[in-house]
């Protein structure tokens, strides 16, 4: 396996070393997390202690900053007193590799601290619900809207330009306004998502429309295809493998919007979950929550990456020349 092949332009690495550069992609974060976590020298800027000495207000298990523990000990030692003892620690906020691995089984088996709490599996579920529908509903709009502007100048004529505008602006900026219009419940958490897919969905789109080779459409209105048969004959065929492809990206901005939206109103899903562990200072779920989204959004692109090789494998084939 030559180094020299990694950095070939535009041309395909073999198996092997995409397995080991892939792989280094998720080792090298890792790697990093442990230097910092488990190399004491490397970076602890508190003290845990282990034994509190004469110090009344230390206990057993307790941070502190670094500073103060040297300032502690050199009181204790001056007035012949037994001094206080701890280990390199990081701050609460980032837990150590290890603890956030085991939190992804006690997250799941640990009952919620409070009454009306939900467990992470039903916070997950609720909040791929609301991925699901703002996703759909933005979709069947968006979609159809898409490929229209980009097969008729006209219609993009008549949408792109409120399009283009209304998607500077913030979809959380209107999350009062859809509490005020849907509520407090899953409603507005929805339409955040909506709005904040639906335009660039509008735009992708209409721009791999308008990337379809001009010479299918001429050669089709030679043979008499017209209005909507025109659409869905030739443009939407030959279109699809890139609509497709525009459509696994855009669901990842629809997880981007996710924790805003599950902030407006009512809090739910997996925004509540993190919150509450975070207020109880369960850090380690909190990680663990972050990185299930993560490998949630990521195993489903895997998934609809192998269902679009399924589905187009004339494309596979093209891709192969």
């Amino acid at each position: 396996m030559s180094t020299v092949s990694w950095f070939a332009l535009r041309q395909k690495l073999p198996p092997r070393s995409k397995l080991v550069i892939g792989s280094c992609s998720f080792l090298l974060p890792l790697m990093l997390w442990c230097l910092v976590s488990y190399v004491p020298f490397i970076w602890h800027p508190k003290v845990q202690i282990t034994n509190p000495g004469d110090v009344d207000y230390y206990q057993i298990g307790m941070l502190v900053d670094s500073a103060d523990f040297v300032i502690e000990t050199e009181n204790q030692k001056q007035l012949g007193k037994i001094r206080p003892q701890g280990l390199p620690a990081n701050p609460v906020y980032l837990p150590a590799p290890h603890q956030v691995a085991m939190a992804f089984y006690t997250a799941f088996s640990t009952e919620p601290k409070q009454r009306d709490g939900l467990w992470l599996h039903e916070s997950l579920w609720h909040s791929i619900q609301v991925i699901f529908w703002g996703f759909l509903i933005s979709s069947l709009a968006g979609v159809p809207l898409g490929i229209l502007c980009g097969t008729y100048p006209a219609i993009a004529r008549l949408f792109e330009p409120f399009t283009e505008f209304f998607r500077y602006l913030p979809a959380p900026a209107f999350g009062a306004l859809a509490v005020a219009i849907l509520g407090i419940y899953d409603g507005p958490k929805i339409a955040v998502i909506v709005i904040g897919t639906f335009f660039q969905q509008v735009l992708i789109i209409a721009n791999t429309a308008r990337k379809l080779d001009f010479a299918l459409l001429e050669a089709s209105m030679t043979l008499g295809a017209r209005g909507f048969r025109l659409l869905t004959h030739v443009v939407i065929p030959g279109i699809l493998p890139d609509l497709y492809r525009d459509q696994r990206i855009l669901l990842g901005w629809a997880w981007t919007y996710l924790i805003v939206a599950e902030l407006i109103g009512s809090s739910s899903g997996i925004t509540l979950f993190i919150t509450q562990q975070a207020r109880y200072t369960n850090f380690a779920n909190v990680y663990a929550a972050i990185m299930m989204i993560g490998i949630i959004g990521l195993g489903t692109d895997i998934l609809l990456g192998a269902l679009g090789k399924f589905f187009f494998p004339w494309e596979r084939a093209a891709n192969r020349h």
